[in-house]
């Protein structure tokens, strides 16, 4: 008996691991025929990001041959992030029509280089009229988006459905994030230089800081999907950011170049920047708390109160703003990619630099709309030349009987 029960422990143990074994095969089999199959294997970490070839100028890598691959990166960053500021300043001073038209040359290379990546990831080379459609998208008028979802209907084909409706999502996502972000920069560019260049200008600072500070003295990882980033270069690059939005906000507040509106003059068929500035552009004093007062000893300061506002743009900038660039990096590693492309040396694509400047125009955009934005009296005459002659009439009798009654306008004798 004890012989049987015996032969009969090994017999089953014998087949247990023969079904072991099979099932090692088949799991081994099936992991070797989805090698090439994403789907069918888990998230279960960061992707590797592949090594893009270098795309450093060859005179710069002859000037900097001797270094690790650390500081030549640190000079080839610092090189081209020099170069891109005094190119910056350029087109500040020639004005807000090549500001506009920066803008607008950005808005198509961003939207080129997030829809060349869906159109490689997802292999879609044979589709009908996908890169005439998306580009035709980017005209953003009301007519052009009906004719664009008239002909992806007609385009369908019946063994790409599911592809082509992948592609549809993803050109419309990010019509939103490029092509929608861009009219708001435009927007704020309308409301004073100012508006535009302080909420980029501190953005530039922060990821320039936050850089430094990382470099130097970085030891804290911050977040995984950017392993790069640290609590020290967060922390530093926050209020070295303030500190330059308060200054440049009060350099710019005083010339009326930066704080006026954008017009069109129509006589001269040009935008013009001229106005008296308002009280947001106008130097007051304000009194320091009493433990400020007793560390500086001074009972009050002076100051433009869109410095103030600058504070709110600056922390907005140094805390949210790089989400937008947590966002992308999330969005590179999710395809396996390091860069969107690479346009400019040591910083990858233009979309690269961009991922947190299309996050604070919407802030701005919304801030001003929120705190700053008050009746324009240009825009209300406009408005009112533009009425019927019996309805200006009705608008003047009105406004003679309110001013009569406050006692701005005497009464008809």
């Amino acid at each position: 008996m004890t012989e049987l029960r015996h032969r009969g422990t090994t017999d089953n143990d014998l087949q247990h691991q023969q079904s072991d074994d099979k099932g090692s095969e088949n799991e081994g089999k099936a992991e070797k025929d989805g090698a090439s199959d994403s789907e069918t294997k888990p998230d279960t970490g960061l992707p590797e990001v592949p090594v893009t070839a270098d795309d450093t100028p060859e005179v710069l890598n002859k000037a900097l041959s001797g270094l690790s691959s650390r500081w030549k990166n640190w000079w080839v960053r610092g090189i081209l992030t020099l170069a891109m500021i005094i190119f910056f300043f350029i087109i500040i001073y020639l004005g807000p029509m090549v500001l506009m038209m920066i803008v607008l040359c950005v808005q198509i290379k961003c939207f080129q280089e997030i829809i060349h990546i869906g159109y490689s990831v997802y292999h879609s080379y044979h589709l009908p009229w996908f890169r005439t459609l998306s580009w035709y998208s980017v005209s953003g008028s009301t007519w052009s988006g009906w004719f664009s979802f008239c002909m992806f209907v007609l385009s369908l084909v019946k063994k790409h459905y599911r592809l082509q409706f992948y592609m549809f999502g993803w050109t419309h996502v990010t019509l939103l994030i490029v092509v929608t972000q861009s009219h708001l920069i435009i927007h704020n560019l309308f409301e004073g230089m100012i508006w535009f260049i302080v909420p980029i200008s501190c953005v530039i600072c922060n990821d320039i800081m936050a850089y430094m500070f990382g470099f130097f003295f970085g030891r804290t990882p911050l977040i995984k999907l950017s392993p790069k980033k640290t609590w020290e270069g967060f922390i530093g690059g926050f209020f070295s950011t303030v500190v330059f939005g308060i200054l440049l906000s009060y350099v710019m507040s005083g010339y009326s170049f930066f704080v006026c509106p954008v017009e069109f003059n129509s006589d001269h068929n040009s935008f013009e920047v001229d106005c008296e500035p308002s009280d947001l552009f106008q130097l007051q004093d304000y009194a320091l708390p009493a433990a400020l007062q007793s560390l500086t000893g001074w009972p009050t300061v002076r100051l433009y109160p869109f410095q103030i506002h600058s504070i709110a743009l600056s922390a907005f900038a140094s805390i949210m703003g790089p989400f937008g660039g947590f966002f992308a990096s999330g969005f590179k590693r999710a395809f396996k990619i390091k860069d969107f492309a690479n346009t400019i040396p040591g910083h990858g694509g233009i979309m690269d630099r961009f991922d947190c400047q299309y996050l604070m125009a919407t802030f701005v955009n919304v801030y001003i709309a929120s705190f700053i934005r008050g009746p324009n009296p240009a825009k209300v005459i406009q408005q009112l030349l533009a009425l019927r002659l019996d309805q200006q009439l009705h608008i003047f009798n009105s406004l003679k009987t309110h001013l009569t009654e406050r006692g701005l306008l005497e009464e008809a004798a």
